[in-house]
């Protein structure tokens, strides 16, 4: 898989998964655009996945 720029079109799910995704790509940078709509399941989410995965998260627009 390769990073890239996803746009969640402000679905929590779509986020969430985009933001596991790119957690597995070796090297480069996965922006999420559209990240604030996680709060409305999971507000924590970012923080459990790098604390699980050391991954960064991005958000984009």
């Amino acid at each position: 898989m390769r990073p890239a720029r996803v746009d969640s079109h402000g679905d929590h799910r779509i986020a969430m998964t985009a933001a596991v995704a790119g957690a597995c790509t070796a090297e480069g940078t996965t922006v999420i655009d559209g990240w604030d709509s996680v709060a409305t399941s999971y507000p924590r989410f970012a923080a459990d996945l790098v604390r699980l995965t050391r991954a960064g998260v991005e958000q984009g627009a």
